[in-house]
């Protein structure tokens, strides 16, 4: 029987924001204080920043004190209702290539984030 469960039900919350004039060096920083592996970069041209995104700044011998999220981060971003089935947000991150997926309410207002670890920890 397949799951009927909703990324609403498995999405962080509150979403951790960050700008894009924050260095990546914050950013890092604030994905440790958050025990978190992205941070949501709202605005007109919405984007996200990962661990992913961090590790590779650091391996292109980036100077993370003066390299800024807006300078790695991806954008734009897909994003999810709070009503989508779990197995359609997977399909979306397989199809996407994506670990990560910001999650808005009936208004569009970002609500949340859902990544493929939340995903799989909660279907094993």
């Amino acid at each position: 029987m397949p799951s009927t469960r909703t990324v609403e039900s498995l999405m962080s919350a509150p979403i951790i924001t960050t700008n894009p004039h924050t260095t990546v060096r914050e950013a890092a920083e604030l994905m440790v204080e958050h025990g978190i592996n992205a941070v949501f970069v709202p605005g007109a041209e919405a984007g996200i920043i990962t661990s992913t995104d961090i590790v590779e700044a650091v391996a292109t011998a980036a100077d993370t004190t003066a390299v800024t999220v807006g300078d790695v981060m991806t954008s734009p971003v897909e994003r999810v209702p709070l009503s989508l089935p779990l197995g359609e947000a997977a399909a979306m991150m397989t199809n996407f290539g994506i670990k990560h997926l910001p999650v808005v309410d009936e208004d569009n207002d970002y609500v949340g984030i859902i990544s493929s670890t939340d995903i799989t920890t909660a279907l094993a």
